[in-house]
């Protein structure tokens, strides 16, 4: 109840004035950064969260269009699904793919959780169940994943950049492990939808994924042999 009924604002405006305090606090007596040097800080800031601010607010616009309001999107997939159970079952494997490709376009996960979440809660309600606890999965680990791999992701930039190694390097190593990865997760949601059980799915996932290290490492064996 406590975090249900929180202020979200307040919480971030006193989290962030509490943290310039504390910061001049262990830098400005230790001449760590001037004076000028903090406040010019406060602009770099402002700065660097304009992309991100932008960002969440084209996602809460295009989720607002997609509202019951408007274009209702929610209903018109909740009204399919009915109709089929066929669909119903495969929908948090469509959320992950879904997810990823509009997360690896846009470079951002949060701005995907803000678009397909309120989507699969018009879609199998709000009450709590375990079709709609998979697909919010879905949605949350398909949009970490396109976000991870994503050349225009922020924090596939700085990862790059503070490696001090070439970007579309660091995107291309790393996207081998990212989908092999997403492979087993898009089994797990398919087989988990399939049979209406998060736990089916989860154990699905963990046997895939040792199964698939256990393969790796004897293929690398052989070629070092």
């Amino acid at each position: 109840d406590a975090f249900a009924n929180c202020d979200s604002s307040t919480s971030l405006v006193l989290g962030s004035f509490f943290t310039l305090v504390f910061t001049f606090i262990l830098y400005i007596p230790r001449k760590v950064l001037s004076f000028g040097q903090f406040c010019e800080a406060f602009t770099e800031g402002f700065k660097s969260m304009v992309p991100a601010i932008l960002i969440l607010t084209l996602a809460w616009t295009l989720s607002g269009v997609c509202s019951e309001d408007y274009l209702n999107i929610g209903g018109f997939v909740s009204s399919v699904v009915n109709g089929n159970s066929m669909v119903s079952m495969l929908m948090p494997a469509i959320f992950f793919l879904i997810a990823l490709g509009l997360a690896f376009a846009t470079g951002t996960s949060w701005g995907t959780f803000g678009i397909l979440i309120p989507i699969a809660v018009a879609v199998f309600g709000d009450a709590p169940n375990t079709m709609l606890v998979m697909t919010v999965a879905a949605c949350l680990s398909g949009a970490v994943c396109g976000d991870h791999i994503s050349p225009i992701s922020d924090t596939t930039i700085l990862a790059s950049a503070g490696a001090q190694c070439n970007h579309i390097d660091h995107v291309s190593t790393q996207m081998p492990y990212a989908l092999i990865i997403a492979s087993i997760s898009f089994i797990g949601f398919l087989v988990g939808g399939v049979v209406g059980s998060g736990v089916v799915a989860l154990v699905l996932g963990i046997v895939l994924l040792v199964a698939v290290t256990l393969l790796i490492t004897v293929r690398q064996k052989k070629n070092k042999a």
